[in-house]
C-alpha cells in the first residue's frame, strides 16, 4: 500500500496550512488583474523552506527529493492555481544550474533562489522556429576568456523579473546535430545588451511573467557555461522531464481544488427539495471525478518517486 512517510505528511500539512493562511481569494483576483507576481507570499514561502526544498542544504534547500516538491506544488495549487503556480515557477530552470553548473555558480546563485532573494528564468524557445529547442538560432561565440551571445528568446518564464536566466545557445556552426551544437549558459539579468520586451496579454497564468528577451553582444565569462559545451540539448531534455512532473503536480492540485469546490457546491445547493449531493447522478459524477484524480495522483507520485530513486 502506498503511503507518504511521516516527514512527507508533515510537509503536506505545513504547505496546506501556509496556503490556507496566505492565499487570499481577493488578493489573487487583484494580482491576476494587474499581472503581478505575489512577491510577499513568495518571500514568506522561501523563509519557511518551501522554495527549492529539493535543493541540497548547502544551498539553503531542504535536502529532500522531487516528491516533496510535488507535494508542495499540489497543495499550493489546490488552494489557488494562480498564486500556487507562480510560487512553483519562481525557481524555474535553476535545476539546470543545480544539476550541471560549477560549484562557484551554484554557491553564488542557488542560495539566493531558495532564500527568496531572486527569481530564476529559463530562455529556451524562439518564436521564429516554433517550440522546438533544437531549432535554436541564438549563438554564443568565444572571445578570449568570454562568450558573446546574440539572439532573441521568446516565452521566457519569469522574463523581466528573474535575477538570472539559463539560456540555450548554438555554440558550433559546423555541427548540424542539436545533440552536439547546443550549450547552456547562465546570463545575469543586468548584463549589458540584455533587454526585455512585453508579450501580448494572456488569458491565464498572469502572475508568472512570460516575456521576450533580446541579447545583443551580451558578454559573459567562460565560467558561466552550464555543464559541458555541446551538451545543452541533453541537459535541457533532462530538465524538461523533471519539470513535467512538477507541472503534473500543479495540474493535480488544480483538479483537487476543483473537486473540493464541487463537493462544497453539491452539499450546499438544493434542487427539488434535496441537496444536489443526494441525487444518484451527482454521486456518480463525483465518484468518477474522484477516481480519475486518484489515478492522476498515483501516477504523479510514482513519477517523482522514480526520479528520486534514480
Amino acid at each position: 500500500m502506498f503511503e507518504f512517510t511521516k516527514p512527507q505528511k508533515e510537509i503536506r500539512k505545513a504547505a496546506r496550512d501556509f496556503a490556507k493562511g496566505e492565499f487570499d481569494k481577493e488578493l489573487a483576483y487583484e494580482l491576476d488583474k494587474e499581472g503581478q507576481f505575489p512577491q510577499e507570499i513568495w518571500q514568506k514561502a522561501a523563509e519557511l523552506g518551501f522554495i527549492g526544498i529539493h535543493f541540497p542544504e548547502e544551498y539553503s534547500g531542504g535536502g529532500t527529493g522531487l516528491l516533496e516538491s510535488v507535494i508542495i506544488a499540489e497543495e499550493f495549487c489546490r488552494k489557488d492555481s494562480s498564486i500556487g503556480g507562480a510560487l512553483v515557477s519562481s525557481s524555474f530552470a535553476s535545476e539546470c544550474l543545480l544539476n550541471y553548473g560549477n560549484d562557484s555558480l551554484k554557491k553564488q546563485y542557488l542560495t539566493k533562489v531558495t532564500e527568496g532573494d531572486i527569481l530564476s528564468g529559463g530562455a529556451f524557445l524562439e518564436t521564429d522556429f516554433g517550440l522546438d529547442p533544437a531549432d535554436t538560432s541564438t549563438t554564443a561565440t568565444k572571445k578570449g576568456d568570454s562568450w558573446v551571445i546574440n539572439g532573441t528568446k521568446s516565452n521566457v518564464i519569469n522574463g523581466g523579473e528573474a535575477g538570472f536566466y539559463i539560456v540555450l545557445c548554438k555554440t558550433s556552426l559546423e555541427e548540424t546535430s542539436a545533440d552536439k551544437n547546443l550549450s547552456m549558459f547562465l546570463v545575469e539579468a543586468d548584463r549589458e545588451g540584455l533587454t526585455v520586451e512585453n508579450n501580448p496579454a494572456r488569458l491565464g497564468c498572469k502572475l508568472t511573467s512570460t516575456k521576450t528577451i533580446k541579447l545583443a553582444d551580451v558578454e559573459i565569462p567562460q565560467s558561466n557555461l552550464i555543464g559541458k559545451e555541446g551538451k545543452g540539448y541533453a541537459q535541457l531534455q533532462q530538465f524538461i522531464a523533471e519539470n513535467r512532473v512538477l507541472t503534473a503536480a500543479q495540474a493535480l492540485g488544480n483538479a483537487l481544488g476543483s473537486m473540493d469546490r464541487v463537493l462544497d457546491y453539491t452539499k450546499g445547493r438544493e434542487q427539488f427539495g434535496r441537496k444536489l449531493a443526494q441525487f444518484q447522478i451527482s454521486r456518480h459524477k463525483i465518484a468518477d471525478m474522484a477516481l480519475k484524480v486518484e489515478m492522476a495522483a498515483l501516477m504523479t507520485y510514482k513519477a517523482a518517486w522514480s526520479k528520486d530513486k534514480g
